[in-house]
C-alpha cells in the first residue's frame, strides 16, 4: 500500500523540495500551503514531473483549521504515514531578543513552535492507532542551548529550542509503537529563509529528511539530527 505524507510549508524552499524527494521514493505527498493560488502552482509543477503530489490549504497558525485538514487526507487515505514539519518563519535574524517586538516574537512562536505542535498532537495519536507513523520537525542549530547566550535572533532560537523539546515529548509518548517523532538541522540553506549567502542547495538538505521519514521500527526516536549525524541539543 503506497505510504503518503503531509508536508508543511510546501510550495518553497526546503518543503517544495521535500515535496518532489518523497513523491520521488513512491509517496503520494500533500503539499500543505497556506497561499492557496502559490500551492496549487507548485503542486501542478510536481504533477508535471510526474508526481503524485497534491495540494491542500494548511496554514499551520490556525489551529482551528487543522482538523479539516485531518478530516480531507483521513477520508481520501484513511491514514497518514508521514509529517514534515517544515513551515517555519524568520523574521529576527540580526535583531536581539530585546530589540523583537512582542508580537514578532508571538508571531514566530505560533508558526514555528505551536505549528508543529497543533500538526502533531492531532496525527500522532492517528499514527499510534495505525502503528505507523514518522514525524520530521525541521529544526535549526541555531536553537540549541549552547547557542542561547548570543542575544540575535532570540524569537527564531526560542522557537526551535522549543521545537526539539516538543519533539522529545511527543517521542515519549510514542514509545513502544512503531511511531518515530525526530527533529533534522536542514544545514544552512538557499531559501528565502536562508538567503542567497546559504551554503547549501535545497537538494543536498534532503538526506536526513528523506532517511528520517523512513526509518526502520528499530531507528532513533526523540533525537536530533544533521545528515544522519546526532547532534546535542
Amino acid at each position: 500500500m503506497t505510504k503518503n505524507a503531509l508536508v508543511t510549508g510546501g510550495n518553497r524552499g526546503l518543503g517544495f523540495e521535500a515535496c518532489r524527494q518523497l513523491a520521488q521514493q513512491g509517496f503520494k505527498v500533500w503539499l500543505g500551503a497556506r497561499d492557496e493560488q502559490k500551492g496549487k502552482e507548485a503542486a501542478s509543477k510536481l504533477q508535471d514531473e510526474g508526481l503524485d503530489v497534491h495540494y491542500i490549504f494548511c496554514d499551520v497558525a490556525q489551529p482551528d483549521k487543522v482538523d479539516k485538514i485531518r478530516d480531507e487526507i483521513l477520508e481520501a487515505d484513511g491514514k497518514l504515514d508521514v509529517l514534515v514539519n517544515n513551515a517555519g518563519i524568520f523574521p529576527d535574524k540580526k535583531k536581539t531578543i530585546l530589540d523583537v517586538d512582542t508580537v514578532t516574537f508571538e508571531d514566530v512562536q505560533l508558526v514555528n513552535y505551536f505549528g508543529p505542535y497543533f500538526m502533531m498532537h492531532t496525527f500522532v495519536p492517528i499514527m499510534i492507532e495505525n502503528n505507523y507513523g514518522r514525524v520530521v520537525n525541521l529544526a535549526a542549530e541555531m536553537g540549541v542551548s549552547s547557542a542561547m547566550d548570543a542575544p540575535m535572533a532570540g524569537a527564531y532560537k526560542a522557537s526551535k529550542y522549543g521545537l526539539n523539546a516538543l519533539t522529545r515529548l511527543f517521542a515519549g509518548a510514542t514509545r513502544r509503537k512503531n511511531v518515530k517523532v525526530n527533529s533534522v538541522s536542514p544545514g544552512w540553506v538557499k531559501t528565502d529563509l536562508g538567503g542567497e549567502k546559504a551554503k547549501r542547495e535545497p537538494e543536498e538538505a534532503m538526506e536526513g529528511i528523506l532517511w528520517l521519514a523512513q526509518l526502520d521500527e528499530d531507528g532513533p526516536n526523540g533525537k536530533f539530527f544533521r545528515d544522519k549525524e546526532e547532534l546535542e541539543f
